[in-house]
């Protein structure tokens, strides 16, 4: 729990070994197949039962390896949080212009099709990185935040000013985004398809921002 998530993000950025080290090729390439392994095993592991010598056995490697670019499993699930993290920049472009009328309302359309998009791609990274920050880890929360605070704060300034808080407006539509986009898959059961709850969070996006 000592590592600073702003610590964590510039370690995956700038491909440092621990020790401060500019990573080599190899050493990239190694830190990448630690990283690859940790996302595919946190598809049937929480975070609190993987190993360290889980991951190192799916790589072909030893544990000491793992301990070159990572001080523990957490670590590495926080450089994996910051990576996909980085992909909702995109979605960002959507926040530009007018977001009145019909045209407004398929940007709306498209944004939470992009977050359902990202979600179904990062599903055990997102799913980890938000249970952990709601069981109170800090840096899990900070790298959620960061991740999500782009998007917040572009349709914030979307929202007219009125009855409504537009950065208050704004996280709450990101985060019924983010909660239909989790658990889209189980609303099918319920009888909701997919494109039934694109077009039924987009019509509340664009209503919020519109005042329509």
């Amino acid at each position: 729990m000592a590592s600073d998530s702003a610590t964590i993000v510039l370690h995956v950025m700038d491909d440092l070994a621990l020790d401060g080290r500019q990573l080599g090729k190899r050493g990239a390439a190694t830190r990448r197949r630690l990283l690859d392994a940790t996302t595919l095993l946190l598809e049937t592991h929480g975070i609190r039962d993987l190993r360290v010598v889980d991951i190192a056995r799916e790589v072909g490697t030893s544990p000491a390896t793992f301990y070159q670019y990572f001080r523990d499993v957490e670590e590495a699930v926080l450089v994996l949080a910051a990576e996909v993290g980085e992909e909702t920049a995109p979605m960002l472009e959507l926040l530009q212009g007018d977001w009145r009328g019909k045209q407004g309302l398929q940007k709306a359309r498209q944004l939470v099709d992009d977050f359902i998009v990202f979600w179904d791609a990062h599903r055990a990274v997102l799913r980890t990185r938000n249970l952990a920050a709601q069981e109170g880890d800090q840096r899990f929360r900070t790298i959620r935040n960061a991740s999500l605070r782009p998007v917040t704060e572009g349709l914030a300034e979307l929202v007219p000013a009125g009855d409504l808080s537009p950065i208050a407006a704004a996280s709450a539509l990101v985060a019924m985004m983010e909660r239909m986009a989790a658990f889209h898959v189980d609303l099918g059961s319920l009888g909701a398809s997919r494109a039934d709850i694109v077009e039924t969070v987009a019509h509340i996006v664009h209503r919020t921002v519109t005042a329509s």
